[in-house]
C-alpha cells in the first residue's frame, strides 16, 4: 500500500495492483466486503476488462494511462442529484489535463474529455443509491497519457503525450489529479452547485454551437446545445423547437464524417 501526501483525503489511501479485470469491479467489492475510507484509490498497469459507459468497452495499453477508481461517500445528495456528482468529476479531470494542454480542453456531456475532437479521458460513475441519499460512488476514471498507438475501431483517441510531446512518470501524475478531484468535490459538498454547474456548461463541448448529430435510428439533424435538464440529460434546439436526450440517445457527429 501506498500513500499520497498533501491532500485531504483523496488518495490518502492507495491500492496498486500490477493487473486487475476492473479496477471500478475491485472497488464495488471492496465496499461490500469492508468500509473503505473516503477518497480510497484503486489502481492497476493493466485493465482487462475495462467499462465505459453504458457497458462499452474501455481500451488502454499496460503500462501507459492512468487506469483507477476512487470510493465516494456522497450522502449529502438526494438521488436526482447525481449528475451534480458527474459534473464535479468531469471538472476535476479537466483541471488536471488544463495544467498541460492550456488550450482546446472541452468536457463532451456526459463526461468525456475531449481535446478539440479527439477523446483523451473517460469516466464511469456507479452509485449505490438508497430511497432517499446516495450511499457510495465508484468514480472510475481511464487517462490516456503515453499512449500513441490505438486500436483501428477507436475513432478519435489521442493522449497527454501526443497533444505535448512529451512523456510523463505515471507515478508523478497522481498527486495532481488526486489534488484536482478533491478540490471539485469538496465544491459539491459545501453545496456549491449552481458554480459547478455553471463551470460545466461553460466547458462543455459543443456548448451553444451549431453541429451534426444522429438519432438511434440513424438520421440526422443540426443542432445547438442550450443546456441540461435537471436530471443531466442534453438539451438540444433545431429549428427552434429543444428536445432532451440521454445517454445513447443522441450521436455526436463530426462535420467530415460521411
Amino acid at each position: 500500500m501506498n500513500t499520497i501526501e498533501n491532500s485531504l483525503f483523496v488518495g490518502k489511501v492507495h491500492l496498486h495492483f500490477p493487473e486487475l479485470d476492473s479496477t471500478n469491479r475491485y472497488a464495488l467489492d471492496l465496499i461490500s466486503k469492508s468500509n473503505p475510507s473516503e477518497g480510497t484509490v484503486i489502481s492497476t498497469d493493466k485493465q482487462a476488462q475495462g467499462r465505459g459507459q453504458i457497458g462499452s468497452i474501455w481500451e488502454s495499453t499496460p503500462e501507459k494511462n492512468l487506469t483507477l477508481s476512487i470510493i465516494l461517500y456522497p450522502n449529502f445528495l438526494l438521488p436526482r442529484e447525481q449528475f451534480y456528482l458527474n459534473q464535479a468529476i468531469s471538472l476535476g479531470v479537466y483541471d488536471f489535463f488544463a495544467r498541460f494542454i492550456p488550450d482546446g480542453l472541452k468536457i463532451k456531456w456526459s463526461n468525456d474529455l475531449y481535446v478539440k475532437d479527439r477523446k483523451i479521458a473517460g469516466i464511469l460513475i456507479q452509485n449505490s443509491i438508497s430511497s432517499h441519499k446516495i450511499k457510495a460512488s465508484v468514480v472510475g476514471l481511464g487517462l490516456n497519457i503515453n499512449q500513441c498507438i490505438f486500436s483501428d475501431h477507436l475513432p478519435n483517441p489521442t493522449s497527454l503525450s501526443l497533444e505535448t510531446n512529451k512523456d510523463y512518470l505515471l507515478k508523478d501524475l497522481l498527486l495532481p489529479l488526486c489534488s484536482c478531484m478533491e478540490k471539485r468535490y469538496l465544491q459539491l459538498k459545501k453545496g456549491e452547485k449552481d458554480l459547478l454547474h455553471k463551470d460545466y456548461l461553460q466547458k462543455l463541448y459543443r456548448y451553444k454551437e451549431e453541429a451534426r448529430y444522429q438519432r438511434p435510428d440513424g438520421s440526422m439533424f443540426y443542432g445547438k446545445i442550450t443546456g441540461l435538464d435537471p436530471t443531466g440529460k442534453l438539451k438540444i434546439v433545431q429549428e427552434q423547437v429543444e428536445e432532451v436526450f440521454g445517454i445513447k440517445e443522441i450521436k455526436f457527429v463530426q462535420e467530415d464524417a460521411d
